[in-house]
């Protein structure tokens, strides 16, 4: 279990789930699913990027299964309640998208169509998966928040220097670092914030993203960190045929918004791009009503009415 969950509380406490299930992925990784709200309501199914777990999420979960949505989050694997990968293979956009594969068969029932959101990390899965057979028969529509599709390390901003070869090599240094994050500090705070939030962010939204993040296990920390370096999914931004939605922060210092308006631009159905001033990286925190609303209009112009949910 996720020190997190035992460790936080107020308004960004992980919600007590309504059921759990484990998904079982191509290799075999074990998936931990958490499933919130009416078991016969439109669905939402939500994918958390790097470092983070179901607890991300809580804003979300809490205001949509109020509204009489229900909401399937899982945690991606290494983080949360699912187990790291066992070999060097297992970290892998392929892998990501066999996990989302795996969740969707276990979480929906068969030709039940969700509104799938992925913030950065999750929005590679959803981008890694769009072409597969089971991503659609169970997705109506897509909300990608705060991520990109390539050149992640060459346009972040989190190292203050200008664009450039000295820049990209200290900033794959700093996000591959191997060095343990330890206890939540009020420096660790502060230089989370710089690098993953806006600058007016509330000092309870960086607590509760400084305990998400620094719950996640080094290695797999490490682990991610060189895919996320690696990244090359312009392909499959071009193949993802379903309604999609964009989301980013433009403070954004991790992936700058030109990475939302380059996805945005390369959709063969984008359902609207959406800039939201002086937030960072960590938009479902930071912007939780604005989040929350986006994926609402995505449910009922998609779901219910198209799907008859």
């Amino acid at each position: 279990m996720s020190r997190l969950t035992r460790l936080a509380d107020g308004p960004y406490a992980p919600p007590a789930a309504a059921r759990e299930l484990t998904a079982v992925s191509a290799d075999g990784a074990r998936i931990h699913v958490e499933v919130h709200g009416p078991q016969e309501a439109p669905a939402v199914v939500l994918a958390h990027g790097w470092t983070c777990s179901t607890a991300f999420w809580a804003a979300q979960i809490r205001a949509l299964s109020a509204a009489g949505h229900r909401v399937v989050t899982y945690d991606q694997r290494g983080h949360g309640r699912s187990a790291a990968p066992t070999d060097p293979e297992g970290y892998s956009t392929r892998a990501l998208a066999d996990d989302l594969e795996a969740v969707l068969g276990a979480a929906l029932a068969p030709g039940e169509k969700a509104v799938l959101v992925g913030h950065s990390m999750g929005g590679m899965t959803i981008m890694a998966a769009g072409g597969r057979e089971v991503f659609r028969e169970h997705t109506a529509a897509v909300l990608l928040c705060s991520t990109g599709s390539s050149s992640l390390v060459a346009e972040s901003m989190v190292v203050p220097l200008r664009a450039g070869r000295v820049r990209t090599r200290i900033t794959r240094s700093v996000l591959g670092s191997r060095a343990p994050l330890g206890p939540v500090t009020p420096l660790s705070r502060r230089l989370l914030k710089y690098g993953t939030m806006g600058p007016g962010s509330a000092r309870d939204k960086v607590d509760a993203c400084a305990r998400i993040v620094h719950a996640c296990p080094t290695a797999v920390r490490h682990g991610w960190s060189h895919v996320l370096a690696t990244l090359e999914l312009d392909v499959e931004v071009g193949a993802l045929r379903v309604p999609t939605a964009v989301l980013a922060g433009q403070a954004d210092r991790l992936t700058p918004v030109v990475h939302a308006r380059r996805i945005a631009a390369a959709l063969p159905d984008c359902a609207g791009l959406t800039e939201l001033a002086g937030v960072g990286h960590m938009t479902p925190i930071e912007a939780p009503d604005a989040v929350t609303a986006r994926i609402a209009e995505l449910v009922a112009t998609y779901v219910q009415v198209k799907e008859g949910a």
